[in-house]
């Protein structure tokens, strides 16, 4: 079973991709028969040293670093997918700063939607995508919902979330994520607000699902076999 495309989605929250699931239809489908998979950047964190965890407990670590994530265990877990292969996804303890015992698993799809804010930078990610979304998002909005998030499901009081938002996150975001927008094959403004792109994106995974653009996109939509893949590989060398 080969995956017909990959669409990556460049974007704070998670919203975009559940609200594409949900025109998709796809939340009401058993997870082993979805045509469409979702996948996070965030299950994929580095298992921390005891001293980077020691600072992580006391926000003193930086998250939103690209070193932050394991990029090898990524573009594995990808190359999977891409070869029909089930995978299982770790999952990440926000509160503990370490990796759980139980893992997710996904089973074959014909699209995967992976989200996350530092999927462009790293090029040997990047090239593995057909298509590149950036979602573009008010600054007081992506501040707003992370002070939400991590006060409701990390466990996180105010002072200490607008401190790393200060100290890492905002100098991050400037200096590792905005710089890959320019990779981007479409570009979201207002993320799940926007329902005109959102819906333009639907249409197209529909789609893809019905099989209509497999003869008129070349490859872009045939998996990769074993000579694409050494390409890609190559292609990964050339420097950012």
């Amino acid at each position: 079973w080969e995956v017909n495309c990959m669409l990556s989605l460049f974007c704070i929250r998670s919203s975009v991709c559940s609200k594409i699931m949900e025109l998709l239809g796809q939340n009401k489908i058993d997870h082993h028969q979805r045509q469409v998979a979702i996948l996070s950047q965030d299950s994929f964190y580095r298992v921390l040293t005891p001293e980077q965890k020691a600072k992580a407990l006391k926000g003193q670590f930086n998250f939103d670093h690209p070193d932050a994530f394991d990029n090898d265990l990524i573009v594995a877990t990808l190359w999977d997918i891409m070869d029909g292969k089930t995978v299982h996804i770790p999952v990440y303890d926000f509160v503990t700063h370490s990796r759980k015992e139980e893992t997710v698993t996904v089973y074959p799809a014909d699209v995967v939607l992976f989200e996350g804010i530092l999927m462009f930078y790293s090029q040997d990610i990047r090239d593995l995508f057909q298509m590149k979304l950036f979602v573009d998002t008010d600054a007081d909005t992506r501040l707003s919902r992370r002070v939400l998030r991590d006060i409701s499901e990390r466990g996180r009081d105010l002072e200490s979330v607008l401190a790393q938002y200060i100290t890492f996150v905002k100098p991050a975001f400037e200096e590792f994520c905005l710089p890959t927008k320019k990779y981007a094959d479409v570009i979201i403004p207002r993320g799940a607000d926007n329902l005109v792109a959102i819906n333009l994106i639907v249409q197209h995974i529909q789609d893809i699902l019905n099989g209509g653009l497999t003869k008129r996109l070349n490859g872009c939509l045939n998996g990769y076999g074993t000579s694409q893949k050494q390409q890609s590989m190559e292609s990964s060398s050339r420097p950012h």
